[in-house]
């Protein structure tokens, strides 16, 4: 049995603040280009992008933060970014199986003190908690086994109800996605933009089941600036939220041909309640239908019948692998987020030939609000 195949990380779209993204030329990088990470040669396990600077984890435990926050640390098992501070997870004092977890000021470079730390105790350390039967928690802001998880906006540290059985958790810029042990999702937080999925646009001050979604297990979720994605065990994609920049997949108002003239609009919904914007086209004044905003999770099938196994999400991009390892993009590409050597926006799901042209297979997406981070693998050899 032959070992792992050699890997590396690429990255493609913003870098206007020197953050380590391909070759990081410029402002922006349109196609991937292999990572120029600090301490080049290190073994990046994970990547957190925030809008100004990236951190990036080692698999020695070590944190290095590129773009407007440099600096680095050792003994980190797990760290977050966001442009109000960067959280890191170290290894609490002592033999104990606790954990201490730190809130750094972004330009801090790591150095200094903390604005706030706090010991976190595994469940089934805690007297007070039910032991055993605890799904290995997914990466920050989800903390390990704790029923807790980490906001970038006060109050800091927030628990989680003891029927949430997390195995990960994503925050949008206004709200929040879980998925749990048995593949149920639940989201809560603003709604304005449908990214809640639950057929309206009100705000949910608690985690509420997607509906819409059970009997529908499900193994990855991600939450976008105000629009979430999931994936089923049998590689299936659900879509929902805002779509100004074709970030769902569906025709958008804002992605029109060029040119095309606006003579009415009416505002309704369709019987799925996704809002419909109808707008009359210049050529024979027919409407067309632009999908604004979807309240409920939409199937969205990849080209050629694809099955997907990772999804992320951007401010207002998406990013999917699939099953054979291909990545398909689409959404805003201002910067070049797309990876498909251009700035164009795409409202249907496109993918980056990069990787199938220099034989790789793409293993994991990570995307920052305005850029992509890609793991990929050589190929075997047949």
């Amino acid at each position: 049995m032959a070992g792992e195949r050699t890997g590396a990380w690429f990255g493609f779209g913003f870098c206007g603040f020197g953050q380590a993204l391909g070759s990081g030329r410029g402002h922006q990088v349109l196609s991937p280009e292999p990572l120029r990470a600090p301490g080049a040669g290190l073994d990046i396990c994970r990547v957190s992008a925030s809008w100004s600077y990236t951190a990036f984890v080692t698999g020695g435990g070590q944190v290095e933060l590129s773009g407007s926050a440099r600096g680095a640390a050792r003994g980190c098992k797990d760290a977050w970014a966001s442009e109000a501070f960067l959280v890191v997870l170290r290894p609490g004092p002592g033999s104990g199986p606790g954990a201490e977890l730190q809130a750094w000021a972004p330009g801090s470079a790591l150095r200094g003190e903390p604005l706030w730390a706090q010991t976190v105790v595994p469940e089934a350390e805690r007297k007070d908690g039910p032991g055993g039967g605890e799904t290995q928690a997914g990466p920050l802001p989800l903390l390990p086994c704790v029923r807790a998880y980490v906001s970038p906006r006060p109050p800091f540290y927030r628990p989680l109800a003891p029927t949430l059985r997390a195995r990960r958790l994503e925050l949008g810029a206004e709200h929040a996605l879980l998925l749990d042990a048995a593949g149920q999702v639940f989201s809560w937080g603003g709604g304005r933009h449908g990214q809640l999925g639950h057929g309206t646009l009100e705000a949910e001050p608690e985690p509420r089941l997607l509906e819409a979604l059970q009997g529908l297990p499900m193994t990855e979720v991600a939450a976008g600036g105000w629009h979430s994605v999931c994936v089923s065990e049998t590689g299936d994609i659900y879509i929902w939220g805002w779509n100004e920049s074709g970030q769902l997949a569906l025709p958008t108002r804002s992605l029109a041909e060029d040119g095309e003239t606006v003579t009415g609009e009416a505002t309704g919904l369709n019987e799925d309640g996704s809002e419909v914007k109808r707008v009359a086209r210049g050529e024979n004044g027919a409407p067309a239908p632009f999908i604004a905003v979807q309240p409920f999770p939409a199937l969205l099938d990849l080209p050629m019948g694809l099955d997907a196994i990772k999804a992320s999400c951007g401010s207002r991009h998406t990013a999917v692998v699939t099953r054979t390892g291909e990545l398909y993009t689409w959404g805003w590409g201002k910067y070049g987020q797309l990876g498909h050597k251009d700035t164009t926006s795409l409202d249907r799901p496109c993918r980056v030939d990069y990787f199938v042209d220099k034989q790789l297979q793409v293993r994991t997406v990570s995307c920052g609000p305005w850029n992509t981070y890609v793991y990929a693998v050589e190929k075997e050899k047949s």
